[in-house]
């Protein structure tokens, strides 16, 4: 059992937040569904902090894409969290952030906020500029789908060309057609990040 190197009192919180519902028995959904609420508050209070001059849209953006599953797992993943669960679920990117929001539920309940704020600030600290700065390449595939809407009404298809690497390391490589054409290709962890790089290496070639 692990979590984010925070002492907690209630061992049995955490457990339950590193169950997942394939696993049977107690599991991390209600503990996810308050995770998310703190996620998303003490996030809102950094980002309000960081950028005294932004307006409310400004600071939404970012943290759509911070708090954003791709963002979650990664971060889940990088902290080695041991998710009870089926095999064929385990590294699966929508557990890996679910997981990491029940385990703040968890650390929240435990009465550990000061602590929480701390870590996660530490945490989500490198992406807040990156996505700032770079905000087309996280939200890619939206920025490609009003392009391409705004020509002929036509959405941009997805589809994965290849898989390479072992089940719990797998490579997706995605092509992003439009008008049944080629536009690009991404490699991604997972395929939404795949997606997401393919929409940004087309947004790159159209707009």
């Amino acid at each position: 059992m692990n979590g984010l190197g925070i002492e907690i009192n209630n061992k049995a919180l955490l457990r339950q937040a590193l169950h997942h519902p394939s696993a049977g028995g107690e599991n991390y959904e209600r503990l996810e569904f308050l995770g998310d609420a703190v996620l998303k508050l003490i996030i809102s209070d950094i980002l309000y902090k960081k950028y005294p001059d932004y307006r409310e849209g400004d600071l939404t953006k970012i943290r759509s894409i911070v708090v954003s599953d791709q963002i979650l797992s990664e971060i889940a993943a990088e902290l080695d969290l041991d998710i009870e669960c089926d095999a064929h679920l385990r590294g699966t990117q929508s557990i890996l952030a679910c997981a990491f929001e029940a385990v703040l539920g968890a650390y929240y309940l435990d009465g550990k906020t000061d602590e929480l704020y701390i870590v996660l600030e530490k945490l989500f600290t490198p992406y807040f500029d990156d996505v700032d700065k770079n905000f087309q390449k996280y939200n890619a595939k939206a920025v490609l789908q009003e392009y391409t809407q705004g020509l002929n009404k036509e959405l941009p298809v997805y589809k994965v060309v290849e898989e390479a690497g072992p089940a719990h390391e797998k490579m997706f490589t995605v092509e992003v057609c439009y008008n049944d054409k080629p536009l690009a290709r991404g490699t991604g962890r997972t395929k939404k990040e795949a997606e997401q790089n393919a929409a940004a290496a087309a947004c790159e070639g159209l707009i």
